[in-house]
């Protein structure tokens, strides 16, 4: 009991401080960010859910039982480039898939109905055609999207469909230095969680605010692993739509044009 009282209390107090909702303004900032320290532009967070391992629930039946045959339930985050955890999803069971979890949760009805207040489209640094989406990342588990860009299928990639999964990747990877920043200070997370899953719950979530607020006050040590024991969630596949396919062929030409190219990214596919 005070385990759980004490894990609430600081999820009461600490998300509005260092979680809340951003805010127009605030995406803009995001963005900046993710392109300096990523060279992705218009990119306003990455995504990504993994098993949290829990003892198995008296009469939980299969419903947390996953595809990697354990115990578990999901922690779904939304992560800008300072390895800050702007939203989460916690509890979902752990036999969903991440596009499930995005679905049925707060952040993914927001985004479908364009209730973020993500900021105008608006054109990418050095050109001036097309107007662009504001947009988050994320792996194949997700479906394609206006403001949601994936990877392109692994088979037989072209090279400009090679470099755009790598640019991709390097804006990606900041939701899984997070997990692993937060996996490997709050080492809980480690092993299966020996709780009641309700007390489970409002510990991880104490967690992610933890971090938070850490990050904010202290900074990040580089010297901390970036690794992590934290698997991902059923990485089924799923469609997306044409509209989220001709945004992406956007980034991909922009990708391999002298504005929006990197010197290395032809040797680093």
């Amino acid at each position: 009991m005070v385990v759980r009282e004490t894990c609430l209390a600081i999820w009461d107090v600490l998300h509005p401080a260092v979680m809340a909702q951003p805010q127009k303004e605030d995406w803009l900032q995001i963005a900046d960010i993710f392109f300096q320290s990523c060279n992705f532009p218009n990119c306003v967070g990455a995504m990504e859910g993994k098993h949290i391992r829990v003892k198995k629930p008296i009469r939980s039946g299969s419903q947390l039982f996953n595809y990697k045959k354990y115990f578990s339930f999901v922690l779904f985050a939304v992560c800008d480039a300072n390895y800050c955890f702007r939203y989460i999803d916690v509890g979902s069971y752990g036999s969903s898939s991440d596009s499930a979890v995005l679905g049925h949760s707060a952040f993914g009805q927001m985004l479908n109905n364009n209730e973020l207040d993500l900021p105008g489209n608006t054109t990418l640094p050095g050109t001036t055609y097309p107007a662009m989406p504001f947009v988050f990342v994320g792996d194949e588990a997700f479906a394609l999207g206006v403001h949601f860009m994936r990877p392109y299928s692994s088979r037989g990639l072209s090279i400009a469909r090679r470099v755009v999964n790598y640019r991709l990747t390097r804006a990606r990877r900041v939701v899984e230095c997070a997990f692993g920043i937060l996996a490997n200070k709050w080492r809980f997370l480690h092993s299966p969680i020996h709780l009641k899953l309700e007390t489970a719950i409002s510990a991880v979530k104490a967690a992610c605010v933890l971090h938070n607020f850490v990050r904010v006050r202290d900074g990040f040590n580089f010297e901390d692993s970036l690794s992590h024991s934290l698997e991902s969630p059923n990485p089924s596949g799923v469609r997306g739509n044409r509209h989220g396919a001709a945004v992406r062929d956007h980034f991909t030409a922009y990708f391999l044009s002298p504005h929006g190219a990197l010197p290395w990214q032809l040797e680093a596919i």
